[in-house]
């Protein structure tokens, strides 16, 4: 059985649909003249599967199809023979979740020996744009040919061009067929451009550009960011190139140029929609009064939990939202969401953090728990010299601060056994501090020490924290260290300290494990695979649903999130110099350092094991993220092994791939151009350098993602946990502010957390986030089982769904086991966010906090 699901597309809602579709009549003449001169004896019959809106007629005959033949050349053209334009025929309608689907029927009359179709040619005379969803043709010797398509047709007096679209048979560029060789360079070539021009709704160009687009210099010098890429002291990876101005007129702007085949469906944008309305509710509605606009702390932890809904849904008409949401959408996404949202719930509902017990996020072994299963997992390693040091310092904690908490070992014997880890965020930090601290911000860089116990649980040590000095000194930094401690003084500065370890941990995990090295890095790998790898190709096939709807998320971004103003400014401690570092780290940045196994091993989490085809052989079983992990990467390593083994018999062939060669040229030169000089990159001479790539991609874009994506609600979507920002210092003794703390500790804690309005825009992201939307599709599985025309490539993909299902009961397992006690942990949330849910058909939406997507589709 083929696991797929059906994608719908109605119109793209931004388009006025006026009176639309009127067949164009003098077409219906001249394909009524063409139909009767010929016989019968040499006709295809095909079908052409088209989505539109309903209410709408679909473009009839007002859509003409032409045919290539894959076997017999035409002389003159150096392309495969051309048949002359037959129209659709009327054909059936369906409708399902608002999208009208119709197949139509096609009759394509070919000369004697016309041989076998390759690709074929669609134009559409139409005013308005349709959603081609696959077509079939049969030619006389019955031979079924599949041309799976999903992509928009743009009328012709737009585009001034007719569409191709190749069957899904796959060739490597050496062996295509030669009717096919033109067309295959013509495409590839009219997808690039050339680099000029403002681009327009309906144009399919790939193109680079830097990161020039998140400032507002138009609000004033507080909005203007640096150019990031395309410089040493700022590299960043590239963009997609829209030729247009960046809007500045402080609107969202839902319409950043997308190439059409890189758009959300218009379901899925309304759906996306609907959500952040639902998830900023809570600001626009005057009936929430738990909730003024105002920056006043939380009084109490009661406070903080009124925010929630106790499952019953306090629901109300979102009347009031909606129409603070007509100022800046478009009107026609402005119907659909208002269709899609319906009830409004002013209340968020339960993160899982709280739901077991209000008060696990308290304890110790929680917060180290979090380290190894929670939504940034893949920061922590194992300290092998002490004192820890970074690129600028090294630490003041100091052996006699944590040898008496060894649980019995010494402190050489701890060292020897790798029982000793760090949590590291200082050095990288240290530049900033000063310039971070403004109104409402009080940064502090930190490392934290941890000791792996018998039980695998780890036990923190001790937190060093380092802060901008006094004013009047301006490189002084001061630097204090807190240990564990039973009294009760003691204890409360220690969770204030913590929630400066967890603000330094939300700001990297949001900017760094998440925003670049999952979104900001797989964009330059899907420009490269349009423009550089033909949709025949084998590897193209491979990757695309894995980047699907990547581009358009990353320009919403670009408009809302990671902007001068944008939300992660506003929420995160590390405010507007957020994106300057994320260039910071991206110096740090390995594309092989990215394949899990290396990742490990760099991190002192695992040992190099070349006899385990995991790769890495793990220090402790009892680590959530690298188990599931590794046994994920094993996964998709057979799958794209075996694809790969089907098309390449050698190294050779890997190395004589002209496609390949220029595809990987280019993600080095120009899409990551800013680390061309760098020695790790492979050299794409073997197939073994092209698996690891693959696996490596295939690998960020789905269960990366994942893992520090669907999380963020379950953790940080109770503030207290995991603050994005601190407002006050850990008070030091004999000031004003530890006088205040020593009178409430509580309050001083609530004190120092985000104040309401900004606690809720976090909250509200993180709600965002953590949703799949129904259009889902997972790893596993493929939009249509007409992906690519070859068993052999079909059987190796439901071993692959099967190798993952098998996963999926070992990791229910593992959640049951007593032993493990990391995957549940005191706050009793089961790990899950490396389960794959390969077999998830029609998904009902929402947060799950489980379930891997093909791509960052979110």
């Amino acid at each position: 059985m083929d696991y797929h699901h059906h994608h719908h597309h109605h119109h793209h809602l931004c388009y006025k649909m006026q009176e639309c579709f009127n067949a164009i009549q003098n077409k219906i003449s001249d394909c009524n003249s063409l139909q009767d001169r010929h016989g019968s004896r040499y006709l295809i019959n095909g079908k052409v599967v088209i989505e539109h809106s309903p209410g709408l007629s679909g473009p009839g005959k007002s859509a003409t199809v032409q045919i290539y033949s894959s076997t017999v050349i035409d002389p003159n053209t150096r392309k495969g023979k051309l048949n002359g334009k037959a129209c659709l025929k009327k054909g059936k309608s369906s409708k399902k979740d608002g999208t009208k689907t119709t197949v139509y029927k096609i009759k394509l009359h070919v000369e004697p020996g016309f041989g076998n179709p390759g690709a074929f040619l669609i134009e559409n005379n139409h005013k308005h744009r349709f959603f081609l969803q696959s077509a079939t043709l049969v030619t006389p010797e019955n031979k079924v040919i599949h041309f799976d398509c999903r992509s928009w047709v743009y009328p012709i007096k737009d585009t001034n061009t007719s569409r191709i679209f190749f069957s899904n048979t796959c060739y490597l560029p050496s062996k295509t067929p030669a009717c096919l060789v033109e067309l295959r360079k013509e495409e590839l070539e009219s997808l690039r451009g050339d680099g000029t021009g403002e681009r327009k709704e309906w144009d399919r160009i790939y193109d680079y550009d830097l990161y020039d687009d998140l400032g507002n210099p138009e609000k004033g010098p507080d909005h203007v960011r640096p150019v990031l890429g395309g410089s040493r002291s700022r590299p960043y990876p590239r963009r997609g190139r829209t030729g247009r101005p960046a809007t500045k007129n402080g609107t969202i702007n839902l319409d950043t140029y997308v190439p059409p085949d890189e758009r959300c469906s218009p379901k899925k944008l309304s759906e996306f929609i609907a959500n952040a309305i639902q998830a900023t509710a809570h600001f626009h509605l005057p009936e929430a009064k738990s909730l003024p606009r105002d920056s006043s702390s939380f009084e109490s932890f009661g406070d903080i939990r009124d925010l929630y809904s106790n499952n019953r849904r306090q629901a109300m008409r979102g009347t009031s939202v909606t129409e603070k949401v007509k100022k800046f959408v478009p009107a026609q996404l402005f119907k659909d969401v208002t269709h899609v949202i319906g009830e409004v719930d002013i209340k968020f509902p339960l993160p899982q953090i709280i739901r077991a017990n209000q008060f696990a996020w308290k304890l110790d072994e929680e917060f180290g728990r979090q380290m190894l299963a929670g939504t940034n997992p893949t920061r922590i390693h194992c300290l092998r010299e002490f004192p820890p040091r970074g690129t600028l310092t090294e630490s003041y904690i100091e052996q006699s601060d944590i040898e008496h908490n060894l649980d019995g070992l010494s402190f050489e014997q701890a060292m020897k056994q790798w029982r000793i880890y760090v949590l590291d965020h200082h050095d990288y930090l240290l530049p900033f501090l000063r310039k971070m601290y403004s109104e409402g911000v009080r940064p502090c860089a930190s490392r934290t020490l941890l000791f792996l116990r018998n039980d695998a649980t780890l036990k923190p040590l001790a937190i060093e924290l380092s802060y901008p000095g006094s004013s009047n000194n301006v490189d002084g930094m001061k630097t204090m260290v807190f240990l564990p401690e039973k009294e009760d003084i003691p204890q409360a500065l220690w969770q204030l300290a913590k929630a400066h370890v967890a603000a330094n941990d939300s700001a990297y995990h949001q900017l760094i494990s998440h925003w670049l090295h999952t979104h900001a890095v797989v964009e330059p790998f899907i420009i490269a695979t349009r423009r550089q790898l033909s949709v025949m190709h084998p590897i193209h096939r491979l990757l695309d649903p894995h980047f699907k709807d990547t581009m358009h998320i990353n320009a919403l971004a670009r408009t809302v999130l990671i902007n001068a103003g944008g939300i992660l400014e506003k929420t995160l401690f590390t405010g507007k110099f957020s994106m300057e570092l994320s260039s910071e780290l991206y110096k740090q940045w390995r594309f092989d350092e990215q394949a899990i196994p290396s990742d490990l091993i760099k991190r002192c989490m695992a040992l190099e094991d070349s006899e385990n085809p995991r790769g890495a052989l793990m220090l402790f079983q009892d680590y959530p993220y690298g188990l599931d992990g590794l046994d994920i990467w094993l996964a998709i390593q057979t799958w794209v092994g075996d694809f790969c083994d089907i098309f390449y018999e050698d190294d050779p062939s890997v190395k004589s791939d002209t496609e390949i060669q220029a595809w990987w040229s280019e993600i080095r030169n120009v899409g990551h151009g800013d680390k061309r000089k760098e020695k790790w990159w492979c050299q794409m001479t073997t197939k073994a350098d092209l698996k690891r790539t693959l696996t490596t991609l295939v690998w960020i874009a789905s269960a990366l993602h994942a893992s520090v994506n669907f999380g963020q609600y379950s953790y940080a979507g109770y503030p207290p946990n995991r603050p994005s920002r601190c407002r006050k210092f850990v008070p030091e003794e004999g000031t004003m502010e530890f006088a205040e703390f020593l009178k409430d500790p509580d309050k001083y804690f609530l004190n120092m957390l985000p104040d309401r309005f900004e606690a809720s825009l976090g909250i509200a992201l993180m709600e965002v986030l953590s949703r799949h939307t129904s259009e889902e599709v997972y790893l596993g599985q493929r939009a249509t089982s007409e992906w690519i025309d070859n068993k052999q490539v079909k059987q190796r993909f439901e071993k692959f769904n099967k190798s993952l299902r098998e996963i999926e009961k070992q990791i229910m397992e593992r959640n049951g086991d007593p032993e493990l006690m990391n995957r549940r942990g005191p706050a009793k949330v089961p790990y899950k966010l490396l389960y794959p849910d390969a077999t998830k058909v029609e998904t009902p939406a929402g947060i799950t906090a489980k379930g891997i997507p093909n791509s960052i589709s979110i």
